[in-house]
């Protein structure tokens, strides 16, 4: 699975911290936290007909990231939505649109770890793309990494930072193998999350997914369990083997990037018949509907 380019992207206007440019012209500091050291933190957000789906979830989870963090200045909710409007009008974008937040700690006035190196208050990215889903809704190939995640005392998940390399490298063994994504574990062996999705199995028609303990705290996965909740389909948080997911009927990623997506094969295994399920299709009706009379107006 590669995304391909997409020509209404080529004139994006791009705002960083306040500064409308073309995307070509773009650019932070060589003395960016972000180019530093990875010390960042992100969402990503998709609008859906001029409403953002989950706005104030994803406004607060980046904020905790960044108290996490120990950022010394943080935007007020306001002060970032103000941001959005601005580049999504400079773009004149209304529908089928995913934005990328990015707060990092902002620029030092020497290179270096230290973050009272930062006298300059926090940089914030608007990135947004015309971009649909981008999964194949037919079915996902997933291999299992050979990276662990990390548990909450190495690197806590909760913390949406953008020091992905974990990411990455999982990625290309999934490239190596032919996959889409790779599936990772947690340091005990359970299942954590894919590279970039949260990921469910169906069994026996009932939803599970696992622990937040090693995987960031979804906005999608906890909307999934609302649905399942709201509507009589039976769910459950628990620890996740490789085996369960090899004999599961149906499996799926969620993220806001891609929604929801089928994976019908697991390390060389068939998933139930090899083809998207009935479950995993009523949930993903489900949360269309949703998309289409909640979020917040933009």
């Amino acid at each position: 699975m590669l995304q391909r380019f997409d020509e209404r992207n080529r004139d994006l206007i791009v705002n960083i911290n306040g500064k409308l440019v073309h995307r070509d012209e773009a650019g932070v500091s060589p003395f960016d936290s972000v180019v530093q050291g990875g010390d960042a933190v992100w969402e990503g957000l998709r609008l859906y007909d001029g409403r953002i789906f989950k706005l104030e979830e994803h406004l607060a989870r980046l904020r905790s990231s960044a108290l996490a963090l120990a950022f010394t200045e943080i935007p007020t909710s306001d002060e970032i939505i103000a941001e959005i409007r601005r580049t999504l009008a400079a773009n004149e974008m209304h529908d089928g649109v995913h934005i990328r937040l990015t707060l990092t700690r902002g620029v030092k006035y020497t290179s270096g770890m230290d973050p009272r190196l930062n006298r300059s208050g926090p940089t914030l990215i608007v990135l947004a793309e015309h971009k649909a889903p981008v999964y194949d809704r037919s079915g996902l190939r997933l291999i299992t990494s050979s990276l662990r995640r990390f548990a909450p005392d190495a690197l806590d998940p909760k913390i949406h930072h953008a020091n992905l390399l974990q990411s990455i490298m999982a990625k290309i063994e999934a490239n190596a193998a032919g996959a889409d994504d790779a599936l990772m574990l947690d340091r005990r062996g359970f299942i954590a999350e894919t590279n970039a999705t949260n990921f469910f199995i169906v069994s026996g028609r009932a939803v599970m997914t696992s622990h937040a303990v090693a995987c960031p705290e979804g906005i999608t996965r906890e909307t999934v369990l609302e649905l399942c909740a709201a509507n009589g389909i039976p769910a459950r948080v628990k620890d996740l083997s490789l085996t369960e997911a090899y004999r599961a009927d149906e499996a799926f990623c969620t993220g806001t990037m891609g929604e929801l997506a089928s994976v019908t094969e697991i390390d060389g295994r068939t998933i139930g018949d090899g083809r998207p399920g009935a479950v995993t299709a009523r949930i993903s009706d489900l949360f269309r509907t949703l998309t289409e009379r909640s979020g917040n107006r933009i």
